[in-house]
């Protein structure tokens, strides 16, 4: 029976310790500017995904990597030692996409307010190409037809 309440408070107590981690005891030089965004566990609690993210180019971002998983030992017997699971989940770290799909999305959001505010201010020196209301009118000869006149 797969228990999606214990594994999402395991996975929130995975994230809390693995950020502690990384902040006062992981020391490695090329460990950058990391963030903990996200954690899952597996229902079976056996295996768990941490995503992060790392401030700064692609460079600092592999190398962060490269820390992550030489730190990937200590960090696991660390979550096993906090959590007191009979099992200590094994840890994959993977780089979170979501930010700079964000960034992405926001730059699409600014272009797209940018090209109304051009259609709309073309709009405001624009005229009708026919007349302002392109509609026929009766003219004062012809009567109008009403509901019950049309055939």
């Amino acid at each position: 029976m797969v228990d999606a309440a214990r594994a999402r408070k395991l996975a929130d107590r995975i994230q809390q310790i693995v950020a502690e981690m990384l902040e006062r005891r992981i020391k490695d030089p090329r460990l950058g500017f990391v963030t903990v965004t996200d954690t899952r566990v597996t229902a079976d609690l056996r295996e768990a995904t941490v995503f992060y993210t790392v401030y700064g180019s692609e460079a600092e971002r592999s190398d962060s990597a490269a820390a992550l998983e030489s730190a990937k030992g200590i960090i696991r017997s660390e979550v096993g030692r906090q959590t007191g699971v009979r099992f200590a989940p094994t840890l994959t770290f993977k780089h979170d996409p979501l930010p700079d799909s964000a960034r992405h999305l926001d730059d699409l959001i600014s272009a797209a307010r940018s090209r109304d505010a051009e259609v709309a201010r073309q709009a405001q020196s624009a005229s009708y190409a026919g007349e302002a209301d392109p509609y026929r009118k009766p003219e004062e000869g012809e009567a109008e037809l009403g509901e019950d006149d049309q055939a």
